[in-house]
């Protein structure tokens, strides 16, 4: 594979780490937006992409500086509520990080990857979209982003920029850690609904997410790959 430039939003944590480091490791250059700071295996540009400004302008000087060939967008927000404790600020506020973003990102790099026709965009989906308790606004959010993809994919079928989407399970990330503690009857809930009986790692994400952004993957577009230990499909009969 042809050593390219990716971008990836929410970088220094999770899933976006360990894509990062494992895009480096295989030769590509790596752009991190995040905000906090952190060691990073490539340049990190520290923003709050809940600032749709400051996120703006991030973008703005880095597409200026860089041919940047795809983006992952993995960046996320979950508030864990039952449905009558939701309020509308929470809604608006997952929505906007999930989903801003995502667009704001795909809308600065389209006429680059358009004037090279090649190009690649992965959205960072969910198994809530499939449904769960607690997670009207997340998994709103998160499916959201898979009807981005199959929109996008859809325009942008011509241009050899192809736009797809990974929807993990349950994974051991500190944001899933940070609302399922080991023990709590979150994470009791999460693994018996998961045949393999564990959760991911991020790095087995972040396999799944590399070869979409492979020469490989360059007939693949407007596809969602759950990586979930077959959590989308049932219950094992044990």
């Amino acid at each position: 594979m042809a050593a390219r430039r990716f971008l990836i939003t929410g970088a220094t944590k999770g899933i976006g780490r360990a894509l990062s480091e494992r895009l480096s490791r295989t030769g590509h250059q790596v752009i991190g937006l995040a905000r906090e700071h952190a060691d990073f295996p490539g340049e990190l540009v520290r923003v709050n992409l809940a600032d749709r400004e400051a996120t703006a302008a991030a973008l703005d000087d880095l597409t200026r500086r860089h041919a940047i060939d795809g983006v992952v967008n993995n960046v996320g927000l979950v508030r864990p509520q039952y449905i009558g404790n939701v309020s509308l600020d929470d809604l608006d506020d997952v929505l906007s990080l999930n989903l801003h973003p995502a667009l704001q990102t795909v809308q600065a790099l389209l006429p680059g990857m358009r004037e090279r026709r090649w190009g690649r965009v992965v959205n960072v989906s969910s198994l809530t979209v499939l449904g769960i308790v607690q997670r009207t606004a997340y998994a709103a959010a998160k499916a959201a982003l898979v009807s981005f993809a199959r929109s996008w994919a859809l325009e942008l079928a011509d241009s050899g920029i192809t736009v797809n989407a990974v929807a993990p399970g349950p994974t051991e990330t500190e944001l899933f850690r940070a609302n399922n503690a080991p023990g709590s009857e979150g994470e009791r809930r999460y693994l018996a609904a998961v045949p393999m009986g564990r959760f991911a790692q991020p790095d087995e994400i972040a396999a799944a997410i590399s070869f979409l952004l492979s020469e490989d993957a360059g007939f693949i577009t407007g596809q969602t790959l759950y990586v979930d230990g077959g959590a989308s499909i049932g219950k094992a009969p044990f």
